[in-house]
């Protein structure tokens, strides 16, 4: 029996450009945020939408792809998994929790 899964899949749009840099071992990374919409009906029956913000990270080649065909308002479906880490800022530690994707789709279709 598997001792647990960490999994996400998630169909949404790039809310901004991929930001592309090479890590000290030659390694690319990729990250951008994206917006994924849900709507619901209230107990009065007036219709809610609702955005949730996710913080993208991409490696290598997967990082490669989404900075040279993806922008702003791109449609994606992404699968990978849930990661937390911390950094150090202004002398306090702070927490951000990202995706680490590993399969990428495109689903605008063929674009100029």
């Amino acid at each position: 029996m598997p001792r647990g899964l960490n999994k996400v899949t998630l169909i949404g749009h790039l809310g901004k450009d991929p930001e592309l840099r090479i890590t000290t071992n030659n390694t690319p990374v990729a990250t951008f945020s994206m917006a994924t919409n849900e709507s619901y009906k209230d107990s009065e029956g007036k219709l809610i939408e609702k955005t949730e913000w996710h913080n993208i990270v991409l490696w290598r080649k997967v990082a490669e792809i989404a900075q040279q065909y993806l922008k702003k308002g791109s449609k994606i479906y992404l699968e990978g998994k849930i990661a937390t880490r911390s950094y150090e800022k202004d002398g306090q530690k702070k927490y951000i929790t990202e995706i680490v994707g590993d399969t990428l789709l495109m689903l605008d279709g063929k674009s100029d």
